[in-house]
């Protein structure tokens, strides 16, 4: 199973970015799948997070600003990111709970820096 990210970027200030995260691989279900980030000296965080059922959890930092969202058919979660800030640079990870073959497990993807200029 792979998680893969991508839309990440050099945005300024104001703008937006849209993540998305494709799982691939052999799976049988998805369950909640998650975005998270890692500034530089910081600890890693949660973003947003999409349960199967479709419920949504925030950071109290990004509500109102990020959307988080799903395509079950295309195994893709996406994190629509407006009203961008400099505190929103990061390295951002997906994450998903995946029952694959034999197992459930928690991936992660390689990371996609998003980098906000004042």
């Amino acid at each position: 199973v792979q998680l893969v990210e991508s839309g990440g970027g050099l945005v300024q200030a104001g703008g937006s970015l849209r993540l998305s995260c494709a799982a691939s691989g052999i799976i049988f279900s998805i369950n909640a799948m998650g975005w998270y980030r890692q500034a530089p000296g910081k600890q890693r965080e949660l973003v947003a997070s999409i349960t199967s059922g479709s419920s949504t959890n925030y950071a109290d930092s990004v509500k109102g600003r990020c959307t988080i969202s799903r395509d079950i058919a295309k195994k893709t979660v996406y994190l629509q990111m407006n009203s961008l800030e400099p505190d929103d640079t990061a390295v951002y990870y997906c994450n998903a709970d995946i029952q694959g073959l034999g197992r459930r497990h928690d991936y992660w993807g390689q990371g996609t820096q998003v980098t906000v200029s004042s």
